[in-house]
């Protein structure tokens, strides 16, 4: 007995050694970009892992040097924050109404609906991204953070999968109870199914958001006039890795590296239980 438990002992601090050697080779990368965030150099340095000298210049000039052309952090992160902000508005409340449709009515050409949904999925959306640019270019939606909102949340209702086996979680019976009562699907969903689905409508939503937070190719095509107030984070920080700039500004790169990170790095710590019961509750059931 005591052998066996000695074994368990061995391999359960060696699973964790080797977990904690994964994690730690994982989080060289972000730590080395918080280092460098704080260096007294503004170029890149990769003859040291940790800077020199330190200093808070990177964060102050990031944020609040107004003249610097280049580096518009404030305009780049509420463009940013506003585009991520719409189309997670609209990309939650159409995941949720297809969801709940799929999950609670029964009509023609419905599990015709849902194969499509999920085949379609399987194709990575930058195939598409070239014909959506001609077609947003038709519209004068180019170079316009309401066409990258209409990217961003047009075809979320195909992510329905996860949130739909959430919704079949819930017992069937509170809506046919409800219906007894007179009331319509909208009240049902409304005022039964989304009080009682916190943990999919949390996860949802962070998932909505992220999307446009951390995107880069489809705002690159799309907001591609030059004009560096319409930029997003993303394509302001790629900017100055240019090799021009880079010697200059790669320091204040991973300060805005850092910053970009804060938003939903808080939203992970605040909403992380109920992230976890959206992602556990809809693989329940499909």
């Amino acid at each position: 007995m005591k052998r066996i438990n000695v074994r368990r002992g061995a391999a359960f601090t060696l699973r964790h050694l080797a977990l904690l050697a994964l994690g730690l080779f994982w989080l060289i990368p972000i730590i080395w970009l918080v280092c460098n965030s704080f260096s007294a150099y503004p170029g890149i340095n990769i003859r040291q892992f940790f800077p020199e000298a330190w200093s808070l210049e990177n964060y102050r000039l990031l944020l609040f040097n107004s003249a610097d052309t280049v580096a518009r952090f404030p305009i780049w992160f509420k463009n940013t924050l506003i585009i991520a902000v719409f189309s997670c508005i609209i990309s939650s409340m159409f995941v949720l109404m297809v969801s709940y449709a799929i999950s609670r009515m029964r009509f023609k050409g419905r599990k015709l609906l849902m194969n499509l949904g999920v085949i379609i999925g399987l194709f990575p959306g930058l195939l598409a991204l070239i014909a959506v640019y001609f077609v947003l270019k038709t519209f004068g939606l180019t170079n316009n953070h309401w066409g990258l909102v209409l990217i961003y949340s047009a075809s979320s209702g195909l992510g329905y999968l996860i949130a739909k086996g959430f919704f079949d979680t819930i017992s069937e019976t509170l809506s046919e109870s409800a219906r007894l009562e007179g009331a319509s699907e909208a009240q049902i969903f409304l005022k039964i199914i989304i009080p009682l689905s916190k943990p999919i409508i949390v996860y949802t939503v962070i998932s909505a958001f992220l999307a446009p937070w951390v995107d880069f190719v489809a705002a690159r095509i799309i907001l591609n006039s030059g004009i560096s107030t319409d930029w997003t984070v993303a394509i302001g920080l790629y900017n100055m890795l240019d090799r021009v700039l880079i010697n200059n500004y790669f320091a204040r790169f991973c300060a805005g590296g850092v910053l970009v990170s804060i938003p939903i790095s808080v939203l992970f710590v605040f909403m992380q239980k109920f992230y976890v019961e959206g992602i556990t509750g809809g693989s329940v059931k499909g």
